[in-house]
This record gives C-alpha cells, sequence and structure tokens, in this order.
C-alpha cells in the first residue's frame, strides 16, 4: 500500500435480501473510501442502509440471504467479499473490529463481562489469562467503568445500558485494530461519558494511526469527530465529502432537511389542577454486595436511594442524568417490575406489595417503551404478533379482525409500514424496531407510559417525528410519561417537569423551563454544559 491507498475502498457496493421469491435491495452502488487516521461518518435515516453497508465489510450479513449484486470492499488491497471465512476470521476482532448498536444483544449474558473482553486478548494476542486479566481491568478503566476490577464479575444485565456499551468499546479496542466500525457508539451514553468516549476515540486515534468508520444520527457527534461524511437516503449515498462542506453547504435537499430537523418545544396547555397519577415516597432499591466463599453480604449498590416523586395527570415527567446514576432503576420500581422499597400509590391505589394476580389489572393501564428495543421484541414472533399480544391478554374479546385492525391502526401512527407486519424484528433497522416498541406499547391506550430512552436510536428527522407523535397521542388521550433521556434537547422538548439524577438521587427538580434556563445544582449546570456544548458544533442553541 502507498501512502495514498485507502485503508479500505468500498466500490460499487450493493446488497440484496431475499425474503420468499421477492429480492429487495438495501444498498444501491455506494462507493466511499477510508484514509489510515482518517474517520468517515455515514449519517442517514433509519433504514438507510448505514448499518447494512458497515456489516458487509465484515461480512456479517445473514447470508446466503443477503447478497452483493456488485461491488468490491477493498482492506488493505484485499477483497473481503472475495475472502473465504477462515480469512475473514483473521480479520475479524483483529485488523476490523466493530462497535455494535445494542450492547445487550451483543453481550453473552451467560458470561461476565471480564471473561468476554479477556476472550478476544486470549484468542488474537495469544495473552495468558493472568495477562489478559490485568489488560482487561486497564481496558475498563480507559473507557470509564467505575471501580474496573470490582466490576470484572459482573455480568451484563447487572450494569447500566450506557455502562455495557462502554464494555463493548473496550472490547473493540482490545486488539489495536487497523480499522474500527463504530454502529451508534454513543447511543447508551450521557452526554458527559459521551463526551469523555467520543476524546477516548481521538486519543486512541491519534496514538495507533487507527481509522473509524462511525455510523450515526447525531449531527453534532459527526461535526466534532468525522473528517469526511456521506449522507444516505434509501440506499443511495446521496451526498459526500469534508464534514465542513457537507454542513456549510449541503448539495442535496435531504441534506439540508437532516440539518434542519431538530425537536422543537411547543407551548401546550396542561391543567395546574390536574391530579397525581404516580406517586412514591422515599422509594429505595438497594442491590446487596455478596463475596467471599459463603456469598455473605459486604454491602449495597444504592441504585435509587430515598427518591419521593409526583408524576401529574397529563403531563411529561423528564427524567436525566448520567449513565448508572438510577434513572431507569427508578422507573421499573415505579412500575413494579423490580423490589423496591418504599409505597408506590398508581391512580390513588397503593400497589406496593401487591403480588403477580393482583398487579395484572393495573398493567393495562401502564406501558413500557425498553431502552434497547431489538432485546425487548421476540425473535420469534412477527410484529403483528408482537404487537397483539398484550391485546390478546387485556381484550380478550376481541376477535382476530378486531384484533388485527388495532395493530394496524398502531403500526400507522408510529410510521410503519402495516404491510410489513409479518416480517420479523430482525428485518426492521434499529429506529424502525424503536417505532415497533412504542406501538405495541401505545396499542393498549394506558394512562401512564414509562418511556426509556425512546428515540435514542432514531435519526433526528424521525426523532422529531416521534416526539410530535408522543405529544399528540398525550394531547388526545391525556397520556402521562415518565421521560427517561440522555437528549436534553429531546427532554426539553417534551417534559413539562424534570428531575436530575445523580448517583441514586435527586440532585435538582422542578418546572423543565425553569431547570434548563437557570439550573441551581451544579452537577445539573455540568451536565448542561456538556450537552450544549456538544450541541454548538451545529449551531444549536439551548432550549429557551
Amino acid at each position: 500500500m502507498t501512502a495514498d491507498t485507502p485503508l479500505l475502498s468500498v466500490q460499487d457496493l450493493s446488497v440484496a435480501f431475499r425474503q420468499g421469491g421477492k429480492v429487495s435491495l438495501a444498498v444501491d452502488r455506494i462507493s466511499f473510501d477510508v484514509h489510515r487516521g482518517e474517520t468517515v461518518a455515514i449519517v442517514g435515516e433509519s433504514g438507510s442502509g448505514k448499518s447494512v453497508s458497515a456489516l458487509s465489510v465484515m461480512k456479517l450479513l445473514p447470508y446466503p440471504a443477503a447478497s452483493h449484486p456488485s461491488g468490491r470492499i477493498l482492506f488493505k488491497g484485499e477483497d473481503l467479499l472475495a475472502a473465504d471465512e477462515a480469512a475473514m476470521r483473521r480479520v475479524r476482532g483483529n485488523a476490523v473490529t466493530i462497535i455494535f448498536q445494542e450492547p445487550m444483544t451483543s453481550l453473552n449474558p451467560l458470561h461476565t463481562i471480564g471473561q468476554q473482553v479477556a476472550e478476544t486478548l486470549i484468542l488474537h494476542k495469544g495473552m495468558t489469562a493472568a495477562d489478559a486479566r490485568a489488560r482487561t481491568i486497564e481496558l475498563l478503566g480507559k473507557v470509564g467503568i467505575p471501580d474496573p476490577a470490582g466490576r470484572l464479575d459482573a455480568y451484563p444485565h447487572q450494569l447500566s445500558g450506557g455502562q455495557r456499551q462502554r464494555v463493548m468499546i473496550a472490547m473493540a479496542l482490545a486488539n489495536e485494530p487497523d480499522l474500527l466500525i463504530a454502529d451508534e457508539p454513543t447511543t447508551a451514553l450521557d452526554v458527559t461519558v459521551q463526551a469523555q468516549i467520543l476524546a477516548l476515540l481521538k486519543d486512541l486515534q491519534r496514538e495507533l494511526g487507527m481509522a473509524i468508520l462511525f455510523i450515526t444520527h447525531d449531527l453534532g457527534i459527526v461535526r466534532r469527530i468525522a473528517d469526511r461524511v456521506c449522507v444516505m437516503k434509501g440506499g443511495r449515498i446521496v451526498e459526500q465529502g469534508p464534514v465542513a462542506d457537507i454542513f456549510e453547504r449541503p448539495q442535496d435537499p435531504y441534506t439540508t432537511a437532516l440539518m434542519a430537523a431538530e425537536p422543537q418545544r411547543r407551548t401546550r396547555t396542561t391543567r395546574a389542577e390536574a391530579g397525581t397519577i404516580m406517586q412514591a415516597d422515599d422509594l429505595k432499591v438497594w442491590f446487596p454486595v455478596r463475596r467471599g466463599l459463603l456469598r455473605r453480604t459486604v454491602g449495597h449498590i444504592k441504585a435509587v436511594d430515598g427518591i419521593s416523586i409526583s408524576v401529574r395527570e397529563g403531563h411529561t415527567l423528564g427524567i436525566v442524568g448520567e449513565s448508572g446514576s438510577g434513572k431507569t432503576t427508578l422507573g421499573l420500581a415505579l412500575l413494579r417490575l423490580i423490589a423496591s422499597d418504599g409505597p408506590i400509590v398508581f391512580m390513588g391505589r397503593p400497589i406496593q406489595g401487591l403480588g403477580f394476580k393482583a398487579m395484572r389489572p393495573n398493567r393495562r393501564f401502564m406501558q413500557v417503551v425498553f431502552q434497547d428495543p431489538y432485546g425487548s421484541l421476540s425473535p420469534r414472533m412477527s410484529v403483528a404478533e408482537i404487537v397483539a399480544e398484550g391485546l390478546a391478554i387485556h381484550h380478550a374479546g376481541l376477535d382476530p379482525e378486531e384484533r388485527d385492525a388495532r395493530v394496524v391502526a398502531a403500526l400507522v401512527d408510529v410510521g410503519i409500514d402495516p404491510e410489513s407486519r409479518h416480517r420479523y424484528p430482525h428485518e426492521f433497522s434499529g429506529g424502525q424496531r424503536q417505532r415497533i416498541a412504542i406501538a405495541r406499547a401505545m396499542v393498549l391506550e394506558p394512562t401512564f407510559v414509562l418511556l426509556d430512552e425512546p428515540t435514542s436510536a432514531l435519526d433526528r428527522i424521525v426523532q422529531a417525528q416521534i416526539v410530535d407523535l408522543l405529544r399528540d397521542l398525550q394531547a388526545k388521550r391525556n397520556l402521562t410519561y415518565l421521560f427517561i433521556s440522555h437528549d436534553l434537547k429531546v427532554v426539553s422538548a417534551l417534559a413539562d417537569d424534570i428531575i436530575v439524577m445523580k448517583g441514586g438521587k435527586v440532585v435538582e427538580s422542578g418546572a423543565a423551563e425553569r431547570v434548563f434556563k437557570a439550573p441551581e445544582n451544579d452537577y445539573t449546570k455540568a451536565l448542561f454544559a456538556a450537552a450544549f456544548d456538544l450541541a454548538a458544533t451545529t449551531h444549536e442553541r439551548p432550549p429557551t
């Protein structure tokens, strides 16, 4: 390779998928190069072909259902599409690594995180178990895992979404690859950790001369980290070039629309006298820490530590804070999906201490949209079956035609073509799966909905559409939302009230407009500064 030869050259690449007798084209003759030490970002709406293009580089598509009608993928001059499986095993995880979009489905739930990070070091570097353990601790510390030595024996479900994402980054960087493919690597991270991870990637890139192919829907990140950008729509690259040129002088109408898309806050009338639909006092969720041969409890992780909360009917309460602060744990405790201490009142009735059967009548009125849509959607069920499952339990009297009509209506509401309802989750993009998860929650017409990062996997255009959809549904049905997010721009667009969490406690709360305009707590100020300093790179302004 000469100095001018790209490390990776994708040439005239097409990707087709066969389902039954039908063939559909997901990527249509795209071409781009990535040079050593360079960061190239691919942006575009959900389903545009971004992730499919990246997975093609490592030949991780579901072959033989997937095929390449045209194109070459040259890595260090070798055509990976023509390489056999043995050759690809030498490339994957060693010269080329990938950070996947959804860490919970990428990490093995039966192995500790220490085992999973060390495995790649032992396999590709030939390290001893002791050396791999020491290197694993170092890597976990680099990506911001607190007490990395103490976390080696933790399983993926014992970490927050953001912490799981950081473990994936540690695994990808373990072997110091030539090319890192990052597929939405900061999706689950709060803004402060996001800034740290981006700085870490840039530092490692300079240190290793590593190239990065960065897939994201967050244009603030693209402006901050990328050298060049490719804009995809409908499987094609509609525009590419240096970041400054694309952001300042976009040529394609779609690029212009993408740059302009932003969730906007609407002025809406809420009832000041609205009753309280959900309330908890001095709520605690403590997880025991057990050590030793007899697994004695030696301490507790205080995920939620004495929080009192009140959610008004028809309002949206936003919960923000860094990864691991207890946001999701608080939401799940309020819905009685995990054990907690402290009284909880829902729709005027105490629900703390109710058994499974006693809680069931309440379940149709309280729904949840989880952070990881792929992990919460059964891969063995079609979309129609997934959305209709709650109807079969809570509206058992509906005949099949009525049930299907409700499913169709729910999918239309969230922008999913109802003709695709007999397909399976793996056939949809990450953003489309998130919309399916929202449809599943809304089809039961609940009164209280826990939204745990509902827009985290969506591109900006669809994100703004989903925020508008959630607001319209709220106004139409008088829904109450508990909205958990690390995207402060989305929270500012949707929330009426806000609480800021850190270390399992509430450090600040109040009307969203007041907190965003004049935060009082130092942590809140630092959180907002990280978010809107990042936003400033795309000329976005803090909410007012």
